[in-house]
């Protein structure tokens, strides 16, 4: 059984997939937006890791990226002669925050983030994966709605959880523009990976960009994108779109996630498996969450699934 069998339309997002990383090099996007591409291209991170130089002479840096030498010293080249005064994390994967401590030691800049990986989840009492930024903590802790303000730029910080529990997208009112970080990525759509990814929170998080008036999105993956709004409310319809899938997976007496991902992702390589098992996971926990699946016991990755 292929997914073309389940008879579930995907809405087809208008990826973009061309990408100049010219690594090492700043590359000019706006009058106040500067980006430098780590070289740390693989499966998810598509070309590497975009970090946006925003200002002039007095700057902020948004997603310093992983911690590699030669991105941080293309980092401090780009800025030579200004002075970076705040370091913005939209979250604490290691292609994110790691290269934000010596970023920090060699400017004197602050960072400024929601929180260390997990803080939304480990509030609760949730134990999250390993497999963050565990060293990260935020010099000054952000919330939904805070502003940060530079020189000639201000930033308002939208608290986004879903990909993960920390996530923090950067509102540029000069320019009307948001750094989504990877909530929202243009070359593809973004893995949500339980138990610090949380896609009723995704879900959530996404209605929460429709109600901008953002003219242009700069991912940390990936190049902007230019009609926000339709990729966001076509990038909502794809993933009610997954579980519909999902739900025409268990109605066939499918009833575990491996053999969903067999079926609904059997057009991509199978070493992208793993990823989209959390996927599914992700997708099975919210339709248990809403009485749309069931299960015996806490849902997680080995459950039997069917409807209620």
């Amino acid at each position: 059984m292929k997914a073309a069998d389940l008879n579930v339309a995907l809405p087809k997002l208008p990826v973009d997939r061309t990408y100049d990383a010219a690594y090492g090099q700043p590359v000019e996007l706006s009058p106040l937006i500067r980006r430098v591409c780590a070289q740390n291209p693989n499966a998810f991170t598509f070309k590497g890791t975009g970090t946006y130089i925003v200002g002039r002479g007095k700057v902020a840096v948004i997603d310093p990226g992983p911690l590699l030498d030669a991105h941080v010293e293309a980092l401090l080249d780009a800025v030579k002669g200004e002075t970076v005064t705040h370091i913005l994390i939209t979250h604490t994967h290691n292609d994110h925050s790691p290269a934000a401590a010596p970023l920090k030691a060699a400017t004197g800049a602050k960072t400024y983030g929601f929180g260390p990986h997990g803080a939304g989840k480990k509030q609760d009492g949730v134990d999250v994966e390993e497999g963050g930024d565990m060293d990260f903590l935020p010099d000054a802790t952000l919330r939904d709605g805070d502003t940060i303000e530079g020189h000639d730029w201000t930033f308002d910080a939208l608290y986004t959880p879903g990909h993960t529990s920390n996530h923090i997208c950067f509102g540029l009112r000069e320019e009307k523009a948001l750094f989504p970080g990877d909530h929202v990525m243009g070359w593809s759509t973004t893995v949500i990976a339980p138990p610090d990814g949380d896609m009723a929170q995704y879900f959530a998080s996404l209605e929460k960009l429709t109600t901008r008036g953002d003219r242009i999105y700069y991912p940390t993956h990936g190049n902007p994108i230019p009609d926000p709004q339709s990729f966001v409310r076509t990038l909502i319809e794809h993933r009610h779109a997954r579980e519909r899938q999902i739900k025409v997976c268990l109605t066939r007496g499918l009833t575990r996630i491996p053999d969903m991902v067999a079926v609904i992702y059997s057009e991509i390589d199978k070493k992208l498996y793993s990823a989209a098992s959390m996927s599914v996971l992700a997708h099975l926990q919210h339709m248990v969450q809403t009485g749309r699946a069931a299960t015996h016991g806490t849902p997680g990755a080995r459950s039997e699934y069917q409807l209620p």
